[in-house]
């Protein structure tokens, strides 16, 4: 178990790096399986989940190597049908993009449930229908699935939800279908993008990128590919409300404009004097008011992980602010921890919680439930007066790379404790 040990209070200032996209990254390593040749993905993230996926590549017979820090060279030239264990995939939620891509490639896959965060119910139907409509059967049994498909074959598939995970599922496993797949109301975050230009770079025929219809020509063959991660737009996210708390300066790059447009004009109505300067946005400190509410959407509207952090600027902003986040129900439950550190926040029910501001914080020892979660109470810590402790930080490193040695630059007096 990890902790971390955080003083607040102070004014945070410099310039952060923005890692590479965690949300990314996962099905890229996944899809990797569709080639024989050697894939190498730069800007990869150094986090557990990344460690996790590539002992799951290593089971069904990848060869994985990290190479400096960021680099990561996936070859796939022999891979065979694994029973993945419950105890793995359980610890990641994106485990789940191994369903279509050993599907298409191995015909057949077993493995225990995807797990990751407990922010709410997240089943795996959509994931399941995307298969069977390409032509695979699948069996449940207990705490595992077993899917198969003698060959896959193109189809129309209209989402019963707009699922990422299920609709790069669905991109993957078409690529190498037979014929054409049509996916509508498919996602279309930036993480799905990514995913998609991937796979074109590896020779895939994919049309549609960016909208809510996508269209997949099945290939009998990928090849391999050299592709860069984008970066995290939540990390960006993230940090400007950091430094809008800490009342800091700080600038972050690099940064894609078009995946940060919501997340700016959101942080604008709350007063966050932003400057965004090609691949650099600047954050400094304001006077923050309440916006009436702040609700999360598919994209592109207000993303879900960013929704804890936002809670933490909301107890610092003048005024009542109504945030709601309809896609878990679980997602709200950390405010207890903020109602210990001073906030006053109210929980109107699952998805919806009341906060008035600004209050003062004050260092408290917690513990961190989820990623998201985990990263807003790290925030409120440096803005709080005192000192706190925030228990069970191993999830938080699953999501941000570094983020002690990151932090500490711009002036943080945080460390890592056992």
């Amino acid at each position: 178990m990890t902790a971390f040990l955080i003083e607040g209070g102070k004014k945070l200032s410099g310039h952060i790096p923005i890692a590479g996209n965690k949300n990314s990254v996962l099905p890229i390593m996944a899809a990797c399986l569709l080639t024989e040749e050697t894939c190498v993905l730069e800007n990869v993230p150094n986090i557990s989940d990344v460690e996790v996926m590539s002992k799951l590549l290593k089971m069904a017979g990848a060869q994985v190597e990290r190479v400096g820090n960021d680099t990561v060279k996936i070859s796939a030239k022999n891979v065979n049908p694994v029973d993945f264990p419950t105890d793995l995939t359980e610890s990641l939620r994106a485990s789940i993009m191994l369903l279509g891509a050993m599907v298409a490639r191995c015909g057949k896959v077993s493995m225990g449930y995807p797990g990751g965060d407990i922010i709410g119910r997240r089943p795996i139907g959509t994931h399941l229908q995307v298969l069977e409509a390409l032509g695979a059967k699948t069996k449940l049994e207990n705490d595992t699935f077993q899917t198969e498909a003698a060959s896959l074959k193109g189809a129309e598939i209209f989402l019963q939800e707009a699922s990422v995970t299920a609709t790069e599922n669905a991109v993957i496993a078409a690529c190498l279908a037979k014929g054409e797949t049509t996916i509508k109301r498919a996602a279309s975050e930036p993480h799905v993008i990514d995913l998609c230009l991937f796979l074109g770079k590896m020779g895939a025929n994919i049309s549609g990128i960016g909208t809510n219809v996508l269209k997949i020509f099945g290939s009998d063959k990928l090849f391999g590919a050299k592709y860069s991660i984008r970066p995290d737009h939540i990390e960006v996210g993230t940090f400007a409300i950091l430094g809008a708390v800490t009342k800091g300066k700080l600038s972050m790059s690099p940064v894609i404009k078009d995946d940060l447009d919501m997340i700016i004009l959101t942080l604008q109505k709350f007063g966050v004097n932003l400057t965004l300067k090609g691949e650099t946005l600047e954050v400094s400190g304001a006077n923050l008011k309440a916006v009436p509410k702040v609700v999360t959407d598919v994209w592109p509207g207000f993303p879900t992980d960013l929704m804890a952090p936002m809670i933490v600027l909301a107890t610092q902003a003048e005024g009542v602010t109504l945030l709601h986040d309809w896609m878990y129900e679980s997602r709200m439950f950390f405010v207890d921890k903020l109602l210990s550190m001073g906030a006053k926040v109210e929980i109107a029910d699952p998805h919806r919680v009341l906060v008035y501001g600004p209050t003062k914080l004050r260092g408290q020892r917690l513990d961190t439930p989820d990623i998201r979660a985990g990263i807003a109470l790290v925030i409120a810590a440096l803005a709080a007066k005192g000192k706190s402790r925030i228990d069970k930080a191993e999830l938080i490193k699953r999501g941000y790379e570094n983020i002690i040695e990151r932090l500490s630059v711009l002036g943080a007096n945080i460390k890592e404790a056992s």
